[in-house]
């Protein structure tokens, strides 16, 4: 079994940054797809990003490209997302995922991690 604990979240004003992190624990992320997703209120969990294992291939939702950028230190079995630009409607709980491919990760992932809250005020 795999472990995720995320952390980074809080509350900033629109176009700040923030850096969330997901640390893993039970097994290495090295043979993972990593991914996060995000749960606003009211609204359905959607994909927010996903990194392949290697770490040569990336994906974003159209709604965060060009602002947030996934990574990953397999030395540190933890995974990263960098959120720039911040907009109020980025506010959600952002979940880090883990799978054994980008495909699995992005639809049915094996392994969640319990959220951390990002609120963006305006």
């Amino acid at each position: 079994q795999m472990q995720l604990v995320e952390s980074g979240g809080g509350l900033v004003q629109a176009g700040a940054s923030l850096r969330l992190s997901c640390a893993a624990s039970g097994r290495s992320i090295s043979t993972y797809a990593m991914g996060w997703f995000r749960q606003a209120p009211g609204k359905e969990r959607e994909f927010v990003s996903v990194i392949s294992w290697h770490g040569g291939s990336t994906h974003y939702a159209d709604s965060v490209k060009g602002r947030f950028t996934i990574s990953r230190d397999d030395a540190k079995n933890t995974v990263y997302l960098r959120m720039n630009s911040l907009k109020p409607e980025d506010t959600a709980v952002y979940y880090c995922a883990a799978g054994l491919s980008v495909a699995v990760v992005s639809t049915a992932p094996d392994y969640w991690g319990q959220g951390t809250q990002v609120t963006v005020s305006s």
